[in-house]
C-alpha cells in the first residue's frame, strides 16, 4: 500500500484491519475455488447465481433479479436471451405487470442446474467435514455476524444460523413429539396419526439401511426446528416422509431445503424416482413439492385420525 493510498483512508480505519481484510479475501478466494472454472463449468459465476436466483424464486422477474444481483440490464438481458436459446427458460406474462415477464426454468434449465447446486453443496461440505459440530456452529455464527455487521439491512434482526445434521439420540423422540402436537394444534388430528408417526420412526431406527436412506434434522440458531426423512421404497424408488417445520421457522425457506437434500440425496445414490404420501390440506407443504417437480399422481378420500381426509400421492421423476 502507498502513502498516497494510504492518505485515503478514514481517521477510525487501522492500515492493520484493512490488511486483514484483504488477507482474509485471499484466503478464502482459495478455499472456495473462486479463482478455479466456476464449479467445473464453461459458465461464469454470475450464470450459475442466476440459474440460482431462476429455480430458487417463487416468482422469478427479470428486474428484481438484476436489482438484487446489481447486474447491468443489457448484461443480463444477453445472459437470458442465451438461456432461452439453450432452452433453459420460457417467459409468461406477469398477471399484475404487463410491462414484466415472468421467468421459469423449463425441465432442461433445472437439468443443466441441478448438477452445478450439488457441486456447489459437495465443496461446502468438504469445507466443513474436518470441522467437529461445535466448530461448524461456529463458523456459521461467525459468517452471519459478518454479513449483519457488513450489511445490517438485509440481515435478519436475529442472525439465522442453520444447519442440517444427522439425528443424534433423542432426536427421533423429538420427530415423533412435533408431529403431535403440530397437528393436533393446528389440525385437529387425534393421536392416531402420532402413532403413526412414532411407527413409521420406530422403524426407520430398527431397519435403517445407511447407504440408500437418512434423516436430517434441521436446526436455527441450535434448536431443532424441524426434519425429514428419505427410506428405500424399491431398488429404484425413494420414499419422502416425515417432513415437519416448527412455526418458528417458517417462512425462512427451511422446508425447502430440507426437500433439496432429499431430492439430491436420492439422485446420488441412482433412485429413478422419489414418491411421498400427503394429504389436501397440507397446502404449504404441497406448494413446496410441486415447485421442485413433485406431480400428483393419486388421490383419494378415506378417513383418518379423526377427519375426512383426502389423501395424495405425489411422485417425481430423477
Amino acid at each position: 500500500m502507498t502513502m498516497a493510498t494510504m492518505s485515503t483512508l478514514s481517521p477510525t480505519i487501522d492500515v492493520a484491519t484493512v490488511k486483514a481484510i484483504r488477507q482474509f479475501n485471499r484466503f478464502y478466494t482459495r478455499q472456495i475455488g473462486a479463482l478455479d472454472p466456476y464449479l467445473g463449468s464453461a459458465m461464469s459465476l454470475t450464470d450459475v447465481r442466476l440459474l440460482y436466483e431462476l429455480a430458487h424464486r417463487e416468482t422469478a422477474v427479470a428486474s428484481e433479479i438484476g436489482r438484487d444481483l446489481g447486474l447491468d440490464a443489457g448484461y443480463m438481458s444477453r445472459i437470458l436471451r442465451r438461456f432461452e436459446s439453450e432452452g433453459w427458460l420460457t417467459r409468461e406474462p406477469h398477471a399484475r405487470d404487463a410491462r414484466q415477464s415472468v421467468l421459469r426454468l423449463t425441465e432442461a434449465g433445472h437439468a443443466a442446474f441441478a448438477p452445478l447446486q450439488q457441486k456447489s453443496r459437495d465443496e461446502a461440505a468438504a469445507l466443513l467435514a474436518p470441522l467437529a459440530p461445535a466448530q461448524q456452529n461456529q463458523l456459521v455464527r461467525a459468517m452471519s455476524t459478518m454479513q449483519s455487521l457488513l450489511d445490517p439491512a438485509a440481515a435478519p434482526a436475529k442472525p439465522q444460523a442453520a444447519i442440517l445434521r444427522d439425528p443424534a439420540p433423542g432426536d427421533i423422540g423429538w420427530v415423533v413429539q412435533q408431529h403431535g402436537e403440530i397437528y393436533a394444534r393446528e389440525y385437529g388430528w387425534d393421536s392416531s396419526f402420532e402413532a403413526l408417526v412414532a411407527q413409521i420412526a420406530g422403524e426407520f431406527l430398527l431397519k435403517f439401511q445407511p447407504e440408500w436412506e437418512r434423516c436430517w434434522i434441521a436446526e436455527l440458531n441450535g434448536e431443532r426446528m424441524g426434519s425429514i426423512f428419505v427410506v428405500r421404497k424399491s431398488a429404484s424408488v425413494a420414499q419422502l416422509r416425515l417432513l415437519i417445520l416448527s412455526p418458528a421457522a417458517r417462512g425462512l425457506g427451511l422446508g425447502g431445503k430440507l426437500v433439496d437434500e432429499c431430492i439430491a440425496f436420492a439422485r446420488r445414490k441412482g433412485y429413478k424416482k422419489m414418491t411421498l404420501w400427503t394429504n389436501s390440506d397440507l397446502v404449504a407443504a404441497r406448494a413446496i413439492y410441486a415447485k421442485r417437480g413433485f406431480q400428483l399422481v393419486k388421490s383419494e378420500p378415506h378417513e383418518s385420525y379423526g377427519k375426512q381426509l383426502v389423501g395424495e400421492t405425489w411422485e417425481m421423476k430423477l
